[in-house]
């Protein structure tokens, strides 16, 4: 059955706050995976590495990742036009009706399809409700919080957009559970989207009128505004600002990459079958943050992006990976030291 759940826009009258069909588990988890592979980006999720008894699981939790950001990203308001503050209204109002299935899950009655196929994963793997939550917080703050003062305040950010997803894939593949695995996460998860607010400052700016990168950083004269008019153009009209925003971008893609090297001590101390899972999540993001490079650090007018056989040579490495990793002893579970290995 074709999933309705692809286009968050076209499922609500049947999902959503008003109207919530009836579906099996079995129906949910289809559509759970069939959003999971419908993504365009998503080479990484369900691919093939991830073990085959974990794949429902992660389609549920990449499922519901998907619904939270495209409820505050994708539905516009009910009037049209619909102004700014309209779309920010209906998308917080989803946001809460969201956050409340996810508590009605927690209780054991799903409604919602992706509640539906989250529960069974949630009581598989003993997934905290927190991490969830946080997720939905972040969220609801990108529709009040569109200008980031400071590098601190982005990384908070970060904590919540991004650094939950990375625990809950621990959790679901077993590892164990302790502050400084957690730790490694964090970084990776924060160097990953710090990178997609690199990548797409042209886009954020244009789509959802917001810039992530953080004024104390951030030296260049009337930024926004010449931002606004480059964007406009959809070409360079000021020389200066393109050289300005050149040199910024650099300097915040140098300071995200020892994130990702200090993050990626995490791979070696990982179980055999995880290894190759969090590698391909990491190899995503360093293969992008090193396009950013490549590109010039050109973002203000171009969104750089993997290539198919990019995204296809990355998962035939970790598939080596796999392959040679088999029959490997599981590293001890004991917690890590703290700081870098």
């Amino acid at each position: 059955m074709a999933s309705p759940l692809t286009d968050v826009r076209a499922a609500l009258p049947r999902f959503g706050p008003e109207r919530c069909e009836t579906v099996s588990l079995e129906e949910a988890r289809a559509w759970c995976r069939a959003l999971a592979w419908g993504h365009y980006e998503n080479f990484s999720v369900l691919s093939g590495l991830v073990p085959h008894d974990l794949r429902d699981d992660f389609g549920a939790v990449y499922a519901f990742c998907r619904w939270s950001d495209d409820l505050g990203d994708e539905v516009p308001a009910e009037t049209a036009p619909a102004s700014p503050e309209a779309r920010r209204e209906r998308a917080l109002e989803l946001l809460a009706w969201w956050r409340r299935e996810l508590e009605a899950c927690y209780a054991g009655s799903p409604r919602h399809p992706i509640f539906v196929a989250l529960l069974p994963t949630i009581r598989r793997h003993n997934l905290p409700a927190d991490l969830f939550h946080r997720l939905i917080s972040a969220f609801e703050l990108d529709q009040t919080k569109t200008r980031y003062a400071t590098w601190e305040e982005l990384i908070a950010y970060c904590r919540d957009s991004a650094d939950p997803v990375g625990r809950l894939v621990l959790m679901m593949l077993g590892e164990p559970r302790d502050d400084e695995r957690f730790r490694r996460s964090d970084q990776i998860c924060t160097a990953l989207q710090l990178t997609n607010h690199w990548q797409d400052i042209r886009r954020d700016l244009e789509e959802r009128d917001r810039i992530y990168v953080p004024a104390d950083l951030n030296p260049i004269e009337r930024f926004e505004e010449r931002l606004r008019a480059t964007v406009a153009q959809g070409h360079s009209i000021d020389p200066t600002f393109f050289g300005e925003s050149r040199t910024l971008v650099r300097s915040l893609v140098e300071k995200t990459w020892p994130l990702f090297e200090e993050g990626a001590t995490l791979i070696d101390t990982l179980a055999p079958r995880s290894r190759p899972v969090v590698w391909l999540f990491l190899q995503g993001g360093v293969r992008t943050l090193r396009q950013i490079e490549l590109w010039n650090c050109e973002t203000v007018l171009h969104r750089p992006y993997l290539s198919k056989f990019t995204k296809l040579l990355l998962v035939g490495q970790a598939r080596v990976m796999a392959w040679r990793l088999r029959g490997a002893p599981t590293p001890m579970a004991a917690p890590l030291a703290g700081g870098a290995a």
